[in-house]
């Protein structure tokens, strides 16, 4: 059984977060960024080479710092580089499965928050909000179609994860590791599915 590839990175000691990100992008062909600071969530896109964050769109949005984050992954079709903060500064890894077509994994389309629209798209990024509760994040997509029946929760955006299997020694299957794949809307996933018939 053949294994994506899932290798540490080297991380400057003089970490320019941004810069960082956006040449990991450029070789891996990352699309989305997922982060979490300790002041929220913050989602970005790579667009022509430049990494553009929810903050751009929203200015009450978290900023994307190397002093508040704790943990991002940018991620694309076919990699994944995650970083994140150690006692030791930032380490980095990256995994690839380009070329994988034997690899066996499981796809996940988790269900993320968000039942409206909070405020008009702006700079390619929706502001959602849902429920009662206020939980608000700005996702760099537009044209999401909510329910317009305020007491339907409907939470139409998806974040497409790949878990991979390996099989241990006993024979027994498990997943060993996970990574992002994609963002999108169920309707995307609808009409993907109607075209691979």
């Amino acid at each position: 059984m053949k294994k994506p590839l899932c290798e540490l990175l080297e991380v400057p000691i003089s970490l320019d977060l941004t810069k960082y990100l956006e040449e990991m992008a450029d070789k891996y062909k990352l699309r989305y960024l997922l982060a979490h600071a300790e002041d929220g969530v913050i989602w970005g896109e790579f667009r022509d080479g430049k990494l553009v964050t929810a903050d751009s769109a929203f200015d009450f949005l978290p900023k994307f710092r190397c002093f508040t984050l704790q943990q991002c992954r940018a991620f694309g079709e076919t990699s994944e580089v995650m970083l994140w903060r150690s006692n030791d500064g930032f380490k980095a890894r990256v995994i690839q499965d380009e070329g994988m077509k034997e690899c066996e994994y499981i796809p996940e389309n988790q269900i993320l928050w968000g039942t409206k629209t909070d405020k008009e798209p702006n700079n390619g990024f929706t502001l959602v909000s849902d429920g009662s509760q206020g939980l608000r994040h700005a996702v760099p997509l537009t044209g999401i179609e909510f329910n317009s029946n305020p007491n339907k929760l409907y939470r139409p955006l998806r974040l497409m994860v790949r878990h991979y299997i390996d099989e241990e020694e006993t024979g027994l299957a498990c997943i060993y590791l996970s990574r992002l794949v994609n963002l999108t809307t169920i309707k995307e996933l609808a009409n993907v599915a109607k075209t691979s018939k």
